[in-house]
């Protein structure tokens, strides 16, 4: 999970990698108050997951109020890559007098962390690794060591750093190797590093990636994980505890079991529809997960029908059959309903769902068929 520029930052200050004092903005007049609060120039930088924002207008330098609101309000709303920019960061502005590159990784063929160094930053490292592989210091950190301080200046030294910035610069490698480790990172990247004019040293930007798997069994990392996303929809999901992804086709589909899910997705595509999601409920889904699931299915507007494909094992038929219940009890779902149910107790989830005036697919290919002429008659 790659975490916007912000969230990066908000790890780097917490690890104690200096950073620009700054804060996060909704709208361009909350951007122009906290430029006036911090009463200096100030970056106003897009908050997406792609690069390239400073070539695309994405970042714009502004001073005051009326200026960080003016840049704010052309930030926020743009596209960048095809995603929409939706925050922005308002930092201090840095007036730089050198940049540098500081970056861990994985090294899964080494079985070790890589520590990579370079005294030129701002810039594409692997594009620097290819065309003038000397000017990058690798090195490989045994997983789960410490990094002592004294050991990172004595690698900052190897890398060719002036020996009056090593220490400050030894303290930020042992400092983002503590944060790899302790967040579960698979990359932590300083890029640039920046010295200022006065000569301090700052973490400008951040590129943070983390292992989803350490993360969301916590509500702490499920938020993060949350935020994480551009999709309203995927962050809605994440925070129900539910495994969705939107795609972009007119047929819900929701299953137990990711290849169950992937093969109902073909089905419909099979029958010439095109599926709107990916969402596995899992094993021994309650009748409350398969509601959520419906609920969080009638935001999406584009739905016109939707599949349900349970095979019945550790979960429930029945319980499925009284989770739609449920879902069509609180209020009309907005798309027509296919379901098919097959093993653990699919005689009572039939007989529910069939008193209730719905009808039960008997197989996958039948469910998909119907769920695309529903889609189609919906038009």
């Amino acid at each position: 999970m790659q975490l916007l520029e912000h969230q990066g930052k908000a790890l780097f200050r917490k690890y104690g990698i200096p950073v620009p004092e700054g804060r996060l903005a909704q709208d361009a007049e909350e951007a122009g108050l906290i430029a006036s609060s911090l009463g200096v120039r100030v970056a106003v930088k897009a908050q997406v997951l792609a690069g390239g924002r400073g070539k695309a207008g994405g970042i714009l330098l502004a001073e005051g109020y009326e200026e960080a609101k003016a840049a704010a309000a052309k930030i926020i709303g743009m596209r960048i890559k095809g995603i929409t920019v939706r925050e922005v960061l308002v930092e201090r502005a840095l007036s730089p007098a050198e940049e540098y590159y500081v970056g861990l990784t994985v090294d899964r063929s080494r079985k070790a962390v890589a520590l990579l160094l370079c005294r030129s930053g701002g810039v594409d490292i692997e594009e620097i690794a290819r065309s003038s592989p000397e000017a990058v210091y690798y090195r490989a950190l045994p997983p789960n060591d410490e990094l002592h301080p004294f050991k990172a200046r004595r690698m900052a030294l190897e890398a060719g750093f002036d020996r009056a910035r090593i220490l400050g610069i030894g303290g930020i490698i042992a400092n983002l190797y503590r944060l790899f480790m302790g967040e579960a990172a698979t990359l932590a990247e300083i890029n640039p590093l920046m010295v200022t004019q006065e000569g301090k040293l700052f973490a400008a930007d951040s590129k943070m990636i983390l292992d989803e798997s350490a993360l969301d069994s916590t509500l702490e990392g499920k938020r993060t994980l949350a935020e994480s996303k551009d999709d309203e929809l995927e962050r809605k999901a994440i925070e129900k505890g539910l495994n969705y992804v939107r795609l972009e086709g007119d047929i819900g589909v929701i299953g137990n079991g990711a290849g169950l899910v992937m093969a109902t997705i073909d089905a419909i595509g099979l029958n010439g529809g095109r599926a709107a999601d990916f969402l596995d409920i899992g094993g021994g889904a309650k009748a409350d997960v398969v509601r959520k699931s419906l609920e969080l299915l009638s935001e999406d507007k584009n739905i016109k029908s939707t599949l349900l494909n349970i095979f019945g094992g550790i979960t429930r038929c029945d319980e499925v059959a009284k989770g739609i219940l449920e879902a069509v009890g609180a209020g009309s779902l907005p798309f027509t309903m296919v379901v098919r149910l097959a093993g653990t107790g699919e005689d009572e989830g039939r007989r529910l769902l069939e008193e209730s005036g719905m009808k039960i697919a008997a197989t996958m290919d039948e469910a998909a068929q119907e769920a695309v002429l529903a889609a189609k008659g919906a038009c």
